[in-house]
């Protein structure tokens, strides 16, 4: 009788993985039959974002700071954890950096005690207010290192050179993805990020604030198309490292959003312009040229989609 393959479930721990991200990241690979330890300190994550995965017996969840070492034994680690929106990491900006920077240095020690593969995602903010367009990977960035969102900033591309270190100097197996603006569904209503808060204002009926003029310009990515590239990024071969950008290259202007918003929804909120905040960057559009190649990925949910799907969202949220 022949012996018939048994396929073992792989061992992921996910930080922040009760967050917005991370708790669709939670929700994939528990679909694909692996076994997932979800970590989060509730800073910006809720359990109610992983409330319905709890009766899934391939699911456990730890209250953990990643800042302090962490102790488990996995095959796998998706490092998300880090408060994402302005309002958040510029709550406590040191320990915003902390966050980056130590919580790093602790998850790859992790990865290197166990040989695990590790995932970091970084953010398109490492490329700062960009003086080239659209961005690519080889772009260095245009950040202010003491500027208020440079906790932010600052902390992940600090966390991206510690991820690089550990792989020229210990051969770590990692993986960087920078993500460019993302939404969907399970964002917090307070975040602070301008489709939410576009999404709240107008189902309110409250004027739609925007900072500026409207001109600058950001490309909006649906939380499914991110994950599904995580995951592929996750599965290529040990000598793609990254940092790979995910996004969708759609650029629209602020203001476009907001009209989009109102349309959508079908009311009459205005619009209310408020100063610019500082180092905000004025064009954002992500190179997806190499998630393309490496990757074979690119987003197939558009705007108007994606918008749809979220105000639903939050309108059922806010009518609770």
């Amino acid at each position: 009788m022949s012996e018939r393959a048994i396929s073992v479930p792989k061992k992921i721990l996910i930080t922040g993985g009760a967050g917005f991200i991370g708790s669709h990241l939670c929700e994939r690979l528990l679909s694909d039959g692996n076994d997932v330890i979800c970590v989060d300190n509730y800073f910006t994550g809720i359990k109610d974002n992983i409330a319905h995965l709890m009766d899934n017996p391939r699911f456990e969840v730890m209250r953990h700071d990643v800042t302090f070492p962490l102790y488990v034994e996995v095959d796998e680690i998706y490092n998300l954890a880090c408060p994402a929106s302005p309002v958040h990491y510029q709550h406590d900006p040191v320990q915003t950096t902390k966050t980056s920077v130590h919580g790093a240095i602790n998850l790859l020690g992790l990865a290197k005690r166990l040989r695990a593969k590790i995932f970091q995602a970084s953010t398109s903010e490492v490329y700062g207010d960009p003086e080239v367009h659209p961005q690519h990977e080889s772009y260095w960035g245009n950040t202010n290192p003491i500027g208020q969102r440079a906790c932010y900033d600052e902390g992940k591309r600090c966390a991206e050179t510690l991820f690089f270190d550990y792989w020229r100097q210990h051969g770590l197996r990692i993986k960087v993805a920078r993500i460019f603006n993302t939404y969907g569904p399970r964002m917090h209503p307070n975040d602070g990020r301008v489709v939410s808060n576009f999404i709240v204002q107008a189902l309110r009926g409250e004027d739609i604030t925007i900072y500026g003029d409207g001109s600058q310009t950001r490309s909006f990515c649906y939380v499914e198309d991110l994950v599904e590239a995580f995951v592929r990024s996750m599965d290529t071969d040990d000598d793609f490292t990254g940092p790979v950008n995910i996004g969708n290259p759609g650029e629209f202007t602020i203001l476009e959003l907001a009209e989009k918003v109102i349309a959508a929804i079908g009311n009459d909120s205005k619009i209310v312009n408020m100063p610019l905040p500082n180092d905000d960057p004025a064009r954002r559009r992500p190179d997806i040229s190499l998630a393309q190649e490496k990757l074979g990925w690119e987003p197939t949910i558009d705007l108007d989609q994606g918008l749809e799907r979220t105000i639903s969202y939050f309108d059922k949220l806010l009518s609770q």
